[in-house]
């Protein structure tokens, strides 16, 4: 298949993967309320929410936030309440999985990315991203810029295969120790720097160095996406304005971009 026709067939089957990611999420959204675990619309997907109503027309992925112990306390129940196409993925529950966000996977599908591999076996289902949020000192947003933007980077290198070369090996002293040293300087500085102010993903997933104010975040709220109710930010405007600064403009198409190279919304068709 060439990669105009492969570009092709992933627009057309783009809408039945967005259809089949918010049937997971609504399955999410049940547990989070029966068990009272927090959740909001994060990302893309609360962007798409507020621009579009829906998911971002050329989008084909979800994403929710959490606290980090909601988070640890959704992990613990979903692997009971889940259905059982769906697959919670952690580093622990799939080994071979590198990523540090934890995902539930649709068994009956197939998303691959840029990053994929065959030669593992881990779980490539459509899923939903959840990312774990901790409260944040506050410092100066250049220093948290600077920091999370490191530790993020050299987890990334760090998680990545190597191989037996001179920069291979370079690379993993080197990002290892910067890892280690910016880790060791944010838990000094959070001694002196007061956390009742911001909140954020976990240093590495922010590699933008985002910060929200709690005021913005909590209490939640609801907003409608793809016409049903689902949990959102307290202030979703300036949730967004934080990440994307003037999030009404509408990119230009060849910023339009779809982060699957292969989709198929379904493996075995139901009777």
């Amino acid at each position: 298949m060439t990669d105009s026709k492969l570009k092709q067939y992933v627009a057309n089957n783009l809408r039945a993967c967005q259809l089949k990611q918010l049937s997971i999420l609504e399955e999410v959204d049940l547990i989070c309320k029966k068990h009272h675990i927090n959740y909001w619309l994060d990302g893309g997907t609360l962007l798409g929410a507020m621009r579009h109503g829906g998911f971002i027309p050329w989008d084909d992925d979800i994403d929710i936030g959490m606290t980090l112990e909601d988070l640890q306390r959704f992990i613990e129940i979903a692997p009971k309440e889940l259905s059982p196409t769906l697959f919670l993925q952690t580093p622990q529950t799939d080994p071979y999985n590198k990523e540090p966000i934890t995902k539930i996977r649709d068994l009956n599908s197939l998303y691959i990315e840029s990053g994929d591999t065959f030669s593992h076996e881990y779980q490539k289902g459509l899923y939903i991203d959840i990312f774990p949020f901790i409260p944040y000192p506050d410092m100066p947003r250049s220093w948290v810029k600077k920091i999370t933007k490191s530790i993020s980077k050299s987890n990334s290198i760090l998680k990545k295969p190597h191989y037996f070369t001179m920069r291979a090996f370079a690379e993993f002293f080197y990002f290892g120790f910067k890892y280690n040293a910016y880790k060791l300087l944010w838990k000094s500085l959070s001694l002196f720097y007061k956390k009742d102010k911001f909140i954020s993903n976990i240093l590495i997933n922010n590699g933008y160095g985002i910060m929200h104010r709690n005021a913005d975040v909590f209490p939640l709220s609801e907003i409608t996406f793809e016409g049903k109710t689902f949990m959102a930010p307290a202030n979703p405007d300036n949730y967004l304005k934080d990440l994307y600064k003037n999030y009404m403009d509408i990119p230009s198409e060849e910023n339009r971009k779809i982060h699957a190279i292969y989709l198929q919304p379904e493996l075995i068709k139901e009777s």
